[in-house]
């Protein structure tokens, strides 16, 4: 009672998936209750800010001393699509400046499944930032993220809360930037197939979501069948009628 659709069908799907597994491997004759019991799902949240609300996101986040590392942060979230738990457990050993890439092995990722990530300008700056803190305070520290003392940060839910408070955004999470990382490259015209590979998306369904944010591909899509039409003097429903005939 409470849980949502999504939780539900994870938590049955599990149980499914083992009587599947046990029938299989392991002969048992019996029967599979959690067949056909998926329910339906709403559309996943697309929530994601311009880059101006980005900005000012970052100019608040730098305001607090004792969260130096948030800035950094957020600028690699808006500008390589990572997810938190795989920017706060990066390691420096899995970070090239050099080629412009962050490499995560399938051990990092919630698909399980491995991916480098390019760096842009900006999320090169953050990277660099983030090696002249090692620097100063904790040479000898794996961590990209990491304390004066050398430590993992382990989550920044608390700091970016108040950044966001303090810049004056409401209803945006942290897994917020991830989406607005896909929004822009979208909107900027990148192809989906793309988004996907850089996000690292399971399947392009996981991608469509952000479909809408590109209104000119479907015209482009739309205006190239006219012009196909329009050369061949024939509309779809004259063809029809001359294959019958």
């Amino acid at each position: 009672e409470g849980a949502t659709p999504g939780t539900i069908n994870r938590e049955v799907g599990l149980f499914s998936s083992a009587a599947n597994y046990a029938k299989r491997e392991w002969g048992w004759d019996i029967p599979n209750p959690a067949a056909g019991c998926k329910q339906k799902e709403p559309e996943g949240r697309v929530r994601w800010i311009n880059r101006a609300e980005a900005g000012l996101l970052v100019q608040k986040a730098a305001i607090d001393p004792r969260a130096s590392h948030l800035p950094d942060f957020i600028l690699l979230a808006l500008h390589t699509g990572c997810r938190r738990g795989e920017l706060l457990g990066l390691e420096w050993r899995r970070v090239d400046p050099q080629t412009g890439l962050i490499y995560l092995e399938a051990e990092h990722t919630k698909t399980a499944r491995r991916r480098s990530v390019p760096l842009n300008q900006v999320a090169r700056a953050a990277i660099i930032n983030r090696m002249r803190f090692r620097a100063q305070y904790c040479p000898a520290s794996p961590w990209v993220f990491c304390n004066k003392q050398g430590k993992r940060i382990k989550d920044v839910k608390r700091s970016f809360a108040k950044a966001c408070e303090r810049a004056g955004i409401t209803d945006f999470r942290i897994h917020d930037l991830r989406h607005t990382c896909a929004a822009w490259r979208v909107t900027a015209g990148v192809p989906l197939a793309e988004v996907r590979d850089l996000l690292g998306h399971r399947t392009i369904e996981m991608t469509e979501r952000y479909a809408h944010l590109s209104p000119e591909n479907v015209r482009m899509a739309v205006s190239r069948i006219e012009t196909a039409v329009s050369q061949s003097g024939h509309t779809e429903e004259e063809e029809q009628t001359e294959n019958a005939g």
